[in-house]
């Protein structure tokens, strides 16, 4: 009698999303801080009755904010769709025009901090500023992202068997307009 070894086939082997996973491990953590500081702000203006009452904010600037940053959701996910079906050339003009809105939110930004004439000297400037600056460097980090998976896009290292990079830049560039979505209604409109 011959003894044959009996042998198990390996079971299949599924993609490993390693990085797509600590992008939302780290983005959850500053979404987190972000929304700390909105809590912050919220119970600061809660307690004084004259929040921001020396300063005069506009809310045409922050509403095109808005809708500038909900376009580039469109935008950044055109770009995943577009690698994933092998696209380069949307690709590159979808990360582009992502790049675009999210530098004339920045301009946006800057514009809207001179107009309101908020000054750290005042009681509410302080937070006011760490909510808005902190998700202002949230979006500069996510800019940077875009220009740092885009490069790589350039270079050939993305296709649509490896999407991974584009996708978790898209992740935290999502993350990043539904935290603005936050700021916008709860420093914004609720002033």
């Amino acid at each position: 009698m011959s003894e044959t070894a009996l042998t198990m086939p390996a079971p299949p082997q599924g993609r490993r999303r390693e990085l797509l996973f600590g992008t939302a491990f780290a983005t959850s953590g500053v979404v987190m801080l972000l929304l700390t500081l909105v809590g912050a702000y919220l119970a600061a203006r809660n307690a004084s009755p004259e929040w921001l009452s020396a300063n005069v904010i506009p809310l045409t600037q922050p509403n095109m904010q808005m809708f500038g940053l909900a376009l580039s959701v469109v935008t950044i996910q055109w770009a995943v769709y577009a690698i994933n079906n092998d696209d380069r050339t949307n690709t590159y003009v979808a990360l582009g025009a992502t790049l675009l809105l999210g530098a004339a939110f920045v301009n946006q930004s800057f514009f809207l901090f001179k107009l309101a004439g908020v000054t750290a000297d005042q009681p509410e400037g302080t937070l006011f500023y760490a909510v808005t600056g902190g998700h202002l460097a949230m979006a500069v980090a996510a800019m940077v992202v875009i220009i740092f998976v885009g490069f790589r896009a350039l270079g050939g290292q993305y296709s649509s068997r490896n999407a991974d990079g584009i996708a978790a830049a898209a992740v935290f560039w999502d993350a990043m307009v539904a935290v603005y979505a936050v700021v916008w209604i709860a420093v914004y409109i609720m002033k």
